[in-house]
């Protein structure tokens, strides 16, 4: 809203990602325009999005799936060259860092959730935007108080967007052990990364950048039997996420895909999740890396 997307517009997106990156789009009357992932890291392929651009795109809105930021620089880069904004959907990636910089500062505007699940998680539904440009930034304060400048006067179309004070409560307790949490995760995935070498395909973690771990994601074969034997284990798992959404009832009719986009369909069906926190000790970590190599041999 604050980039004034109309009605005609086109953002080009991931389809591997959760509906509410798609949702917004259409909310606003705008078209998702699909581009494919990378196979490794499940991030929308850089490459693929110049090819996408047409007269009619507004932005261009990278997922930093599973905690991991996209490549950052080639989409700023395409964005540049094109005069398009770059909205970051950080919400899994809050505390991850690419080449020094911190997610949700990465572009011309990031958001991330604090919805339970996440790294830094409160009781409720919450989440943050972040933006360096002040024009940005004072007409997004408006649109989340319903489009108020001043009490009582309404400059703009907006919403409810506020978070609540118990959230925010939560939220800024949390933050104060929010490094540990980080540096948990970090120890936690690097020890799965280690422990799956060559025997269970993972997740990609490039070089130049971290991933806070907001799911820890496995590729398996046949995964409904995986995931049974897995809770004949004792091991939860789960699946982010098992439908594209250029395949979802409310979204094959009302996208526009470009190049195709085969790996997010097939890694959809291969892609799994295991228990991961910074609270998850050793013993428990070994116990599902024996079950998983288990259950997939």
């Amino acid at each position: 809203m604050a980039l004034d997307v109309k009605p005609g517009d086109e953002i080009i997106t991931a389809p591997f990602t959760f509906v509410a990156t798609a949702e917004v789009i259409a909310l606003l009357g705008a078209t998702p325009v699909f581009v494919d992932i990378e196979a490794d890291t499940c991030n929308i392929d850089a490459s693929r999005i110049e090819a996408a651009i047409t007269p009619r795109t507004r932005a261009i809105m990278p997922v930093s799936l599973y905690g991991q930021p996209a490549d950052m620089d080639e989409i700023n880069a395409i964005a540049a060259r094109h005069g398009l904004a770059v909205i970051e959907d950080a919400a899994q990636s809050f505390g991850a860092e690419y080449k020094g910089r911190k997610s949700c500062n990465l572009s011309t505007i990031g958001c991330t959730s604090f919805f339970p699940s996440k790294p830094l998680g409160c009781y409720g539904d919450g989440g943050a935007i972040f933006t360096s440009d002040e024009k940005l930034a004072k007409a997004m304060r408006e649109i989340r108080v319903h489009g108020q400048e001043k009490r009582y006067v309404h400059t703009r179309i907006g919403v409810g967007g506020r978070m609540d004070t118990l959230q925010c409560a939560v939220v800024l307790g949390k933050l104060e052990r929010f490094d540990w949490e980080v540096e948990q995760r970090l120890k936690i995935g690097a020890r799965y990364n280690e422990l799956f070498a060559g025997k269970v395909p993972t997740v990609t973690q490039r070089p130049d950048r971290t991933s806070v771990f907001a799911q820890y994601t496995v590729f398996v074969e046949n995964r409904e039997q995986v995931q049974e034997e897995l809770k004949a284990a004792g091991v939860p798992t789960a699946v982010h996420y098992p439908v594209a959404l250029h395949l979802q009832p409310a979204y094959k009719d009302h996208c526009r895909i470009h190049g195709g986009v085969s790996l997010a369909e097939r890694l959809s069906v291969r892609v799994m999740s295991l228990p991961m926190s910074a609270d998850l000790d050793q013993a428990t970590q070994d116990a599902v890396v024996e079950a998983v190599r288990g259950a997939i041999k």
